[in-house]
Protein backbone atom coordinates (compact mmCIF):
# COMPACT_ATOMS: atom_id res chain seq x y z
CA UNK A 1 0.00 0.00 0.00
CA UNK A 2 1.23 3.47 -0.88
CA UNK A 3 0.45 6.74 0.89
CA UNK A 4 0.22 9.95 -1.15
CA UNK A 5 -0.16 13.50 0.10
CA UNK A 6 -0.22 15.28 -3.27
CA UNK A 7 -2.53 15.07 -6.25
CA UNK A 8 0.25 14.73 -8.80
CA UNK A 9 1.80 11.72 -7.04
CA UNK A 10 -1.53 9.93 -6.89
CA UNK A 11 -2.41 10.74 -10.48
CA UNK A 12 0.97 9.53 -11.73
CA UNK A 13 0.41 6.16 -10.05
CA UNK A 14 -3.12 5.93 -11.42
CA UNK A 15 -1.92 6.88 -14.92
CA UNK A 16 0.29 3.78 -14.96
CA UNK A 17 -2.59 1.64 -13.70
CA UNK A 18 -4.91 2.99 -16.35
CA UNK A 19 -2.35 2.21 -19.07
CA UNK A 20 -2.54 -1.42 -17.94
CA UNK A 21 -6.32 -1.36 -18.22
CA UNK A 22 -6.95 -1.61 -14.50
CA UNK A 23 -10.29 -0.60 -12.99
CA UNK A 24 -10.29 1.88 -10.10
CA UNK A 25 -12.54 2.11 -7.05
CA UNK A 26 -12.67 5.08 -4.68
CA UNK A 27 -13.71 5.13 -1.02
CA UNK A 28 -13.98 8.76 0.19
CA UNK A 29 -13.52 9.08 3.98
CA UNK A 30 -12.72 11.65 6.63
CA UNK A 31 -10.54 9.22 8.54
CA UNK A 32 -10.98 7.87 12.09
CA UNK A 33 -11.73 4.64 10.28
CA UNK A 34 -13.68 1.70 11.68
CA UNK A 35 -15.28 -1.56 10.56
CA UNK A 36 -17.89 0.33 8.53
CA UNK A 37 -15.19 1.93 6.41
CA UNK A 38 -13.37 -1.40 6.20
CA UNK A 39 -16.48 -3.00 4.69
CA UNK A 40 -16.53 -0.34 1.94
CA UNK A 41 -12.86 -0.94 1.16
CA UNK A 42 -13.32 -4.70 1.07
CA UNK A 43 -16.18 -4.27 -1.41
CA UNK A 44 -14.05 -2.00 -3.59
CA UNK A 45 -11.12 -4.44 -3.49
CA UNK A 46 -13.51 -7.20 -4.52
CA UNK A 47 -14.91 -5.16 -7.43
CA UNK A 48 -11.81 -3.37 -8.77
CA UNK A 49 -8.15 -3.89 -9.66
CA UNK A 50 -7.08 -0.79 -7.71
CA UNK A 51 -8.67 0.77 -4.63
CA UNK A 52 -8.01 4.37 -3.58
CA UNK A 53 -9.08 5.54 -0.13
CA UNK A 54 -9.09 9.26 0.58
CA UNK A 55 -8.53 10.42 4.17
CA UNK A 56 -9.41 14.09 4.42
CA UNK A 57 -11.37 16.03 7.03
CA UNK A 58 -13.12 18.43 4.71
CA UNK A 59 -13.56 21.87 6.30
CA UNK A 60 -16.15 23.11 3.82
CA UNK A 61 -18.81 20.66 5.03
CA UNK A 62 -18.66 21.74 8.67
CA UNK A 63 -20.98 24.57 9.65
CA UNK A 64 -19.72 24.44 13.26
CA UNK A 65 -15.99 25.19 13.76
CA UNK A 66 -16.02 23.34 17.10
CA UNK A 67 -17.29 20.23 15.35
CA UNK A 68 -14.48 20.49 12.79
CA UNK A 69 -11.83 20.93 15.46
CA UNK A 70 -13.08 18.02 17.57
CA UNK A 71 -13.43 15.57 14.67
CA UNK A 72 -11.15 12.57 15.46
CA UNK A 73 -7.95 12.16 13.44
CA UNK A 74 -5.43 9.28 13.46
CA UNK A 75 -3.76 8.73 10.08
CA UNK A 76 -1.34 6.08 11.34
CA UNK A 77 -4.16 3.92 12.69
CA UNK A 78 -6.16 4.53 9.51
CA UNK A 79 -3.28 3.33 7.33
CA UNK A 80 -2.85 0.16 9.38
CA UNK A 81 -6.52 -0.69 8.97
CA UNK A 82 -6.49 0.10 5.26
CA UNK A 83 -3.44 -2.03 4.60
CA UNK A 84 -5.05 -4.94 6.43
CA UNK A 85 -8.10 -4.89 4.13
CA UNK A 86 -6.19 -4.56 0.86
CA UNK A 87 -6.33 -0.89 -0.11
CA UNK A 88 -3.73 0.01 -2.75
CA UNK A 89 -3.45 3.78 -2.33
CA UNK A 90 -4.23 6.16 0.52
CA UNK A 91 -4.67 9.80 -0.45
CA UNK A 92 -4.27 12.08 2.58
CA UNK A 93 -3.93 15.66 1.28
CA UNK A 94 -3.63 18.88 3.23
CA UNK A 95 -6.37 21.49 3.05
CA UNK A 96 -4.14 23.63 0.81
CA UNK A 97 -3.59 20.68 -1.53
CA UNK A 98 -7.33 20.08 -1.91
CA UNK A 99 -8.25 23.76 -2.02
CA UNK A 100 -5.33 25.80 -3.45
CA UNK A 101 -7.92 28.53 -3.88
CA UNK A 102 -11.40 28.93 -2.36
CA UNK A 103 -14.01 26.64 -3.89
CA UNK A 104 -16.81 29.02 -4.81
CA UNK A 105 -18.95 26.44 -6.55
CA UNK A 106 -22.47 26.19 -5.15
CA UNK A 107 -24.38 22.92 -5.23
CA UNK A 108 -28.07 22.63 -4.42
CA UNK A 109 -30.30 19.74 -5.41
CA UNK A 110 -33.73 20.33 -3.90
CA UNK A 111 -35.52 18.62 -2.39
CA UNK A 112 -32.91 15.96 -1.48
CA UNK A 113 -30.27 18.47 -0.33
CA UNK A 114 -32.57 20.92 1.45
CA UNK A 115 -34.45 18.72 3.94
CA UNK A 116 -33.29 17.02 7.16
CA UNK A 117 -29.48 17.39 7.30
CA UNK A 118 -29.67 20.10 4.66
CA UNK A 119 -32.11 22.12 6.74
CA UNK A 120 -30.31 21.61 10.06
CA UNK A 121 -26.73 22.02 8.78
CA UNK A 122 -26.74 24.89 6.26
CA UNK A 123 -23.93 24.52 3.73
CA UNK A 124 -23.14 20.94 4.75
CA UNK A 125 -24.12 19.25 1.51
CA UNK A 126 -22.57 22.02 -0.55
CA UNK A 127 -19.27 21.18 1.14
CA UNK A 128 -19.83 17.46 0.60
CA UNK A 129 -20.40 18.03 -3.11
CA UNK A 130 -17.35 20.28 -3.36
CA UNK A 131 -14.97 17.70 -1.93
CA UNK A 132 -16.56 14.59 -3.49
CA UNK A 133 -16.67 16.13 -6.96
CA UNK A 134 -13.07 17.21 -6.57
CA UNK A 135 -12.07 13.69 -5.57
CA UNK A 136 -13.95 12.29 -8.56
CA UNK A 137 -12.06 14.65 -10.90
CA UNK A 138 -8.72 13.79 -9.27
CA UNK A 139 -9.13 10.00 -9.20
CA UNK A 140 -11.54 9.37 -12.12
CA UNK A 141 -12.78 6.16 -10.50
CA UNK A 142 -15.03 3.64 -12.20
CA UNK A 143 -16.94 3.14 -8.95
CA UNK A 144 -17.22 5.03 -5.66
CA UNK A 145 -18.37 3.47 -2.40
CA UNK A 146 -20.55 5.06 0.29
CA UNK A 147 -22.09 3.65 3.47
CA UNK A 148 -25.86 3.70 3.94
CA UNK A 149 -25.48 5.24 7.41
CA UNK A 150 -25.13 8.57 5.60
CA UNK A 151 -28.26 7.73 3.69
CA UNK A 152 -29.24 11.25 2.64
CA UNK A 153 -25.69 11.98 1.54
CA UNK A 154 -25.90 9.15 -1.01
CA UNK A 155 -29.01 10.71 -2.52
CA UNK A 156 -27.24 14.08 -2.76
CA UNK A 157 -24.10 12.57 -4.34
CA UNK A 158 -26.22 10.73 -6.91
CA UNK A 159 -27.99 13.98 -7.78
CA UNK A 160 -24.62 15.72 -8.15
CA UNK A 161 -23.24 12.98 -10.40
CA UNK A 162 -26.29 13.23 -12.63
CA UNK A 163 -26.12 17.03 -12.73
CA UNK A 164 -22.41 17.13 -13.60
CA UNK A 165 -22.63 14.25 -16.06
CA UNK A 166 -19.88 12.28 -14.33
CA UNK A 167 -19.55 8.72 -15.61
CA UNK A 168 -19.25 6.84 -12.34
CA UNK A 169 -21.20 4.13 -10.52
CA UNK A 170 -22.21 4.95 -6.96
CA UNK A 171 -22.18 1.78 -4.86
CA UNK A 172 -24.24 1.77 -1.66
CA UNK A 173 -23.00 -0.49 1.15
CA UNK A 174 -24.99 -1.64 4.22
CA UNK A 175 -24.61 -0.09 7.66
CA UNK A 176 -22.20 -1.94 9.93
CA UNK A 177 -23.40 -2.01 13.54
CA UNK A 178 -21.92 -2.98 16.87
CA UNK A 179 -23.48 -5.99 18.58
CA UNK A 180 -25.80 -3.68 20.54
CA UNK A 181 -27.10 -2.04 17.35
CA UNK A 182 -25.24 1.26 17.39
CA UNK A 183 -24.22 2.24 13.86
CA UNK A 184 -20.45 2.35 13.43
CA UNK A 185 -19.36 5.98 13.21
CA UNK A 186 -16.13 7.93 13.59
CA UNK A 187 -17.98 10.13 16.08
CA UNK A 188 -18.53 7.15 18.39
CA UNK A 189 -14.95 7.60 19.59
CA UNK A 190 -16.04 10.91 21.13
CA UNK A 191 -18.59 9.19 23.39
CA UNK A 192 -17.83 8.72 27.06
CA UNK A 193 -18.48 5.31 28.63
CA UNK A 194 -21.87 6.46 29.93
CA UNK A 195 -22.79 8.00 26.58
CA UNK A 196 -21.76 4.85 24.74
CA UNK A 197 -24.04 2.89 27.07
CA UNK A 198 -27.17 4.91 26.19
CA UNK A 199 -26.47 5.51 22.47
CA UNK A 200 -27.84 2.09 21.35
CA UNK A 201 -31.28 3.21 22.54
CA UNK A 202 -31.54 5.12 19.26
CA UNK A 203 -31.54 2.08 17.01
CA UNK A 204 -33.47 0.00 19.56
CA UNK A 205 -36.31 2.53 19.42
CA UNK A 206 -36.20 2.65 15.63
CA UNK A 207 -36.41 -1.13 15.38
CA UNK A 208 -39.29 -1.31 17.82
CA UNK A 209 -41.14 1.34 15.82
CA UNK A 210 -41.30 -0.94 12.77
CA UNK A 211 -43.74 -3.26 14.59
CA UNK A 212 -45.48 -0.29 16.19
CA UNK A 213 -46.06 1.24 12.75
CA UNK A 214 -48.05 -1.77 11.58
CA UNK A 215 -51.01 -0.67 13.71
CA UNK A 216 -50.43 3.06 14.05
CA UNK A 217 -50.35 6.14 11.85
CA UNK A 218 -47.27 7.91 10.54
CA UNK A 219 -47.69 10.72 13.09
CA UNK A 220 -48.19 8.27 15.96
CA UNK A 221 -45.07 6.37 14.90
CA UNK A 222 -43.10 9.59 14.69
CA UNK A 223 -44.16 10.62 18.18
CA UNK A 224 -43.48 7.13 19.55
CA UNK A 225 -39.84 7.24 18.41
CA UNK A 226 -39.20 10.81 19.54
CA UNK A 227 -40.79 10.33 22.96
CA UNK A 228 -39.07 7.00 23.57
CA UNK A 229 -35.59 8.37 22.76
CA UNK A 230 -36.09 11.66 24.58
CA UNK A 231 -37.14 9.69 27.66
CA UNK A 232 -33.56 8.40 27.92
CA UNK A 233 -31.53 10.77 30.08
CA UNK A 234 -28.71 12.16 27.91
CA UNK A 235 -30.42 11.75 24.54
CA UNK A 236 -32.15 14.60 22.69
CA UNK A 237 -33.73 14.17 19.25
CA UNK A 238 -32.83 16.97 16.85
CA UNK A 239 -35.19 15.67 14.19
CA UNK A 240 -36.97 12.50 13.12
CA UNK A 241 -38.53 12.51 9.67
CA UNK A 242 -40.55 9.73 8.02
CA UNK A 243 -40.13 10.23 4.29
CA UNK A 244 -40.51 8.79 0.83
CA UNK A 245 -37.20 7.05 0.21
CA UNK A 246 -36.91 8.41 -3.32
CA UNK A 247 -37.94 12.05 -2.93
CA UNK A 248 -37.04 12.49 0.78
CA UNK A 249 -40.32 14.33 1.26
CA UNK A 250 -42.46 13.80 4.37
CA UNK A 251 -45.37 11.42 4.03
CA UNK A 252 -48.65 11.74 5.92
CA UNK A 253 -49.96 8.20 5.40
CA UNK A 254 -48.23 4.86 4.91
CA UNK A 255 -50.07 4.50 1.61
CA UNK A 256 -48.34 7.61 0.24
CA UNK A 257 -45.22 5.60 -0.71
CA UNK A 258 -44.07 2.03 -1.18
CA UNK A 259 -40.55 2.98 0.00
CA UNK A 260 -40.68 4.61 3.43
CA UNK A 261 -37.64 5.53 5.52
CA UNK A 262 -37.35 7.05 8.97
CA UNK A 263 -34.31 9.34 9.34
CA UNK A 264 -33.10 10.54 12.72
CA UNK A 265 -30.43 12.70 14.31
CA UNK A 266 -29.89 12.60 18.06
CA UNK A 267 -27.62 14.59 20.37
CA UNK A 268 -25.94 12.33 22.91
CA UNK A 269 -24.36 13.54 26.14
CA UNK A 270 -23.43 16.92 27.54
CA UNK A 271 -20.94 18.00 24.85
CA UNK A 272 -22.98 16.72 22.85
CA UNK A 273 -22.08 14.16 20.15
CA UNK A 274 -24.34 14.23 17.09
CA UNK A 275 -25.42 10.73 15.94
CA UNK A 276 -27.43 9.84 12.83
CA UNK A 277 -29.30 6.68 11.85
CA UNK A 278 -32.26 5.51 9.81
CA UNK A 279 -34.75 2.67 9.50
CA UNK A 280 -36.70 1.31 6.53
CA UNK A 281 -40.41 0.78 7.11
CA UNK A 282 -41.32 -0.63 3.70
Amino acid sequence: MKLFHTIVELQNALFDDRKEGKSVGLVPTMGALHEGHASLVKKSVEDNDVTVVSVFVNPTQFNDPKDLNSYPRDLDADCKLLESVGANYVFAPSVDEMYPSPDNRHFEFPPVSTVMEGAHRPGHFNGVCQVVSRLFYIVHPDKAYFGEKDWQQIAVVKAMVKSLGINIEIVECPIIRDSDGLAKSSRNTLLSADERRIAPSIYKSLKESVDYAKNHSVQETHDYVVNKINAVDGLDVEYFEIVDGNTLQDIKNWEDSDYVVGCITVYCGARPVRLIDHIKYQ
